[in-house]
């Protein structure tokens, strides 16, 4: 799916619009493009109930540039999102497990993402899923010199395993 796709738009607006509520601003202007998404450099994914209507969303888009923090081979979450509706049902963590998923084929090394202290349920949703909170000195993105910014990282690559010796078993 396009990032500019009218569905993805919609719960684009959305999303702002809940970071405005929690944040008392005027949202994530972090900016982006819809072709920042598109493969292999990023992907867009969007979610759609029984109905047929969008509920879900989120995206992965290559991020490397070291003015802003990043490392070479990132991959950066964007726009996770699941409507108030349809909460509580995995949706979320399944998202970030095909956008891990497909970063990973796309040959990225890490995943980053920004969230705030005024999203919980996304500090919880991604330490439960593996990523860490980073320091403030490795913070990244727009938002890196905010207090109520938190930044968290992922390996995706796993480090190579040495082979047994020939005769052995590993293990």
């Amino acid at each position: 799916m396009r990032y500019d796709h009218p569905d993805a738009v919609r719960l684009n607006d959305a999303v702002q619009r809940e970071y405005a509520v929690r944040y008392g601003d005027e949202g994530d202007v972090t900016p982006l493009d819809p072709s920042m998404f598109a493969p292999p450099r990023g992907v867009y994914l969007l979610a759609y109930d029984e109905a047929g209507e969008p509920v879900a969303t989120g995206g992965w888009r290559t991020q490397e540039d070291p003015e802003e923090g990043y490392l070479t081979g990132d991959a950066e979450i964007k726009r996770m999102y699941v409507i108030p509706e349809a909460r509580g049902r995995g949706l979320a963590r399944r998202i970030l497990a095909l956008l891990e998923e497909d970063a990973r084929a796309a040959g990225r090394v890490r995943m980053v993402l920004e969230t705030g202290i005024e999203q919980p349920e996304a500090m919880e949703l991604y330490a439960s899923s593996g990523y860490a909170p980073l320091p403030e000195s490795d913070k990244f993105g727009l938002y890196r010199f905010k207090e109520e910014s938190r930044c968290y990282a992922k390996p995706l690559q796993s480090p190579a395993v040495p082979e047994a010796a020939p005769g052995t078993s590993p293990g």
